[in-house]
Formats: structure tokens, C-alpha cells, sequence
């Protein structure tokens, strides 16, 4: 069987094992799909990517990207405010979105906009993580097949 996989299925299904390994040892068990993918998906800027997105739709606060990342992957990713606000601080700081209170003096909700730099960001991030993003479902379809066969 070893010998009738590819050789990216069989990187792919070794670097999961791996991965569940590594967690298992930690004492957490099999861990959330978000353990797996959320760390790479940090690495390859798809949370920058994700947000820059949201933002352009219109303005909106940090839980409410924190709850639409959620709903847009169907809970499998989850982001935790450590990650999502120093994001947000970050693209504000490097201007790529615009923060403004909704009411200034109370400090509530800070709302994000996209900049026109922003835009920019944006799409490069688009054109660049678009081949990770594909690679990602390809391992993912690979995992599937191998152990649940083409039907």
C-alpha cells in the first residue's frame, strides 16, 4: 500500500500523524482541526488575508471577525482576541485598516476600515496565498481518499 501512495499524499499523511502525535504527547489529545490548520494558516498570512477581506466588505470590531472567521470556516478555525487583536493593532500600526471608536468617549467598539494601502495588501495576499490555499485543499482531499477511498 506505502508503495501505491504519492509521494505528497504520504508527506501529507506523515506530517499529520505527526502533528496528532505531537499534541497527544502534550496531554491535550487528538486536539481541534483549528490546532492543525490554525498554526500554518498564521504562517502563511491567511488570517491577515481574512480580515483584510471582512474589513473591505464594510467596517466592523474584532468579535465580530473573531465570530464570521468562525462561521466562514463552520467553527473548524477558531481565533482567539490574543491572536485577533494584536492583528488588528498590527494593520492599523502598518495602515492598512483605519480604527475609529464607535463612541470616542466611552471607548465601546472599535470599528476597522480598509485603507487604500490595505487594498493593496490585499490583494497581493489574494495572488500569493491563493496556490498555499489550494495546496491545502489537495492534502486535505488526498488525507480523505486514502482512508475513505474515491467513493
Amino acid at each position: 500500500m506505502a508503495e501505491s501512495r504519492s509521494k505528497p499524499m504520504a508527506e501529507a499523511v506523515a506530517e499529520a500523524t505527526r502533528a496528532t502525535e505531537r499534541r497527544s504527547k502534550g496531554g491535550r489529545g487528538p486536539g481541534r482541526p483549528s490546532d492543525v490548520f490554525g498554526g500554518e494558516l498564521r504562517r502563511r498570512d491567511v488570517f491577515p488575508l481574512l480580515v483584510l477581506h471582512l474589513v473591505a466588505r464594510e467596517p466592523t470590531f474584532g468579535n465580530r471577525l473573531i465570530e464570521d472567521i468562525e462561521e466562514i470556516t463552520q467553527g473548524v478555525i477558531t481565533v482567539n482576541p490574543n491572536t485577533m487583536y494584536p492583528l488588528l493593532r498590527d494593520l492599523e500600526k502598518r495602515k492598512l485598516i483605519e480604527g475609529r471608536w464607535e463612541h470616542p468617549d466611552r471607548r465601546t467598539r472599535r470599528f476597522y476600515s480598509i485603507t487604500d494601502a490595505g487594498r493593496e495588501e490585499y490583494e497581493r495576499l489574494q495572488a500569493e496565498l491563493s496556490p498555499f490555499l489550494d495546496s491545502m485543499i489537495r492534502t486535505v482531499t488526498l488525507i480523505k481518499r486514502e482512508i475513505y477511498g474515491d467513493g
